[in-house]
């Protein structure tokens, strides 16, 4: 009886979530359409300006954790770090969640060199609690939020709200948007209107998807940091080239010899 209530309960959340997404996008169109109707179309060069600083500090993070990663264990070995962890991360960027591209981050970090053992511990670790991306995303939105509200915020409140977000970030799930739930809650402790989340629906996705793709590089920079550290960084792993036509036909394709068919 009790499981039988537990999968009607499941069910019905799972029919109210159906409704919630069919009904989003209006809800957003919506949203946009009354900022636009109250401020002018001069509220889409905001967004923009929003969308530039953002992806703006993104690369001086990113720009910064290359330096901390090449100090730490070379400019080479950085570098083909960089190549490694390109894939991973333009996964996690194309989809707007980190945890796409787990997978293939565990391949690449052991290829690169890095012992399972280590990645298998540090990595997960850095997805629930190195979300450096996720607390510039919610420090970006819930700025953006009070000056849109005409909220006066001094520099001893925007350091608290920093401090808060830096321990209310951490645990956001890798999953589109989970940055909203974060980004309420911050805003209802500074007295700032929540359905201000609103105004950043519109430009969310695009946001989230530089939020995403930073916490991922995040993470492979500090496992690869950590393995260095620990001094069990080994040498990577290249992929063995394929055979060219030059070949001779009586070798396989892996150079195993191959007794010719009589």
């Amino acid at each position: 009886m009790v499981v039988d209530f537990a999968e009607a309960v499941v069910q019905m959340m799972m029919q109210v979530t159906s409704y919630v997404m069919a009904v989003s996008p209006l809800a957003v169109f919506g949203a946009i359409a009354a900022i636009v109707g109250q401020k002018g179309l001069g509220i889409i060069v905001t967004y923009g300006v929003l969308a530039g600083e953002f992806y703006a500090g993104l690369l001086i993070l990113c720009c910064l954790l290359t330096l901390a990663g090449a100090a730490v264990m070379g400019p080479r070995r950085m570098l083909l770090l960089l190549r490694y962890v390109r894939e991973p991360v333009l996964i996690s960027f194309s989809c707007a969640t980190s945890e796409a591209s787990l997978p293939k981050m565990f391949e690449q970090l052991d290829r690169f060199g890095i012992p399972r053992r280590v990645s298998g511990f540090v990595l997960p670790l850095g997805y629930a609690f190195n979300l450096d991306g996720s607390m510039m995303y919610a420090s970006f939105a819930s700025i953006f939020i009070a000056q849109a509200y005409g909220i006066h915020l001094s520099w001893g409140t925007q350091i608290l709200m920093l401090a808060t977000l830096m321990v209310s970030s951490k645990g956001i799930a890798g999953v589109p948007r989970a940055s909203l739930v974060v980004i309420a809650a911050t805003l209802s402790q500074f007295h700032i209107p929540v359905e201000g989340i609103a105004l950043l629906l519109g430009v969310d996705t695009f946001l989230d998807m530089g939020r995403s793709g930073t916490s991922v590089f995040g993470n492979a920079v500090a496992t690869a940091v950590v393995t260095k550290a620990e001094g069990m960084l080994q040498p990577p792993m290249e992929v063995a080239p394929l055979p060219t036509p030059h070949d001779t036909p009586e070798h396989g394709r892996h150079g195993l010899h191959i007794d010719p068919v009589e």
